[in-house]
């Protein structure tokens, strides 16, 4: 792929009288304390399956470099506390899962997650997940990307920053391989709405089951989930696939 020159990542970059820039993201950072247990495999695991902020600055910086082998590229945006990256993974030992999580508990609760299970093939990443796919993922990397329940912004006023829109859309959908899968999940009815109207204007992109997806049998039910349920919300999954060439 040819390099393309990178734009700082987000909350990096500094205006000409040296203040930093402050940009609007599809997420919040949270408090990012770590449990004792949390810490140990922290300390443990992060050299060999995080890729830290700064080492995607270097000069050359390739994302499919965290890997120990070459294999087809998942890619999930928001993966909490693992429990769906997990299980997923282990499942599925013959790609490579590459995670975008910021919250650094949720990463370190993966990381326990993924030993428990005995999993090798996921590696995290905590910069923001849209800056990273324009500079760090090149077109047609990717067979199948997961987005499951991403934060809803349910309030009018931050509409704007929910992940899925239209320039998000048409920018996952270059990333992903002719063929390739993209399944989304939420829970709020209003922002799967929304998904299916974006995801349907983008003619890179075919919806697969013409409508809402059935529920993908192999997703386990997450804490995020189970929240919705409870609180009496329907849960709504959605499967895309880029047109072939």
């Amino acid at each position: 792929m040819t390099e393309r020159v990178r734009a700082p990542r987000p909350h990096t970059g500094l205006t000409e009288d040296g203040r930093r820039v402050r940009e609007v993201l599809s997420y919040s950072r949270r408090a990012s304390r770590l449990s004792d247990r949390q810490a140990e495999v922290w300390e443990r695991r992060h050299r060999d399956w995080w890729v830290a902020d700064e080492a995607v600055d270097a000069p050359g910086f390739d994302v499919r470099d965290a890997f120990d082998r070459e294999a087809p590229l998942v890619l999930e945006i928001g993966s909490g506390i693992g429990e769906a990256t997990a299980t997923l993974a282990a499942g599925r030992p013959e790609v490579n899962v590459l995670a975008f999580e910021v919250w650094r508990p949720g990463v370190a609760q993966t990381f326990l997650r993924l030993e428990e299970l005995g999993v090798e093939n996921v590696r995290m990443v905590s910069v923001d997940a849209v800056w990273s796919m324009e500079h760090l993922i090149g077109e047609g990397w990717i067979t199948e990307l997961w987005t499951f329940f991403p934060d809803p912004w349910p309030k009018k006023r931050h509409e704007g920053r929910r992940l899925v829109d239209a320039p998000f859309a048409r920018l996952a959908a270059t990333r992903l391989a002719h063929g390739g899968l993209w399944r989304l999940a939420t829970d709020w009815a209003p922002y799967a709405q929304q998904m299916t109207a974006v995801l349907d204007d983008e003619r890179l992109l075919e919806d697969v089951y013409d409508g809402p997806a059935p529920r993908w049998s192999e997703r386990p039910v997450t804490r995020f989930e189970r929240r919705g349920l409870r609180a009496g919300h329907t849960v709504t999954d959605l499967a895309y696939r880029r047109r072939g060439s």
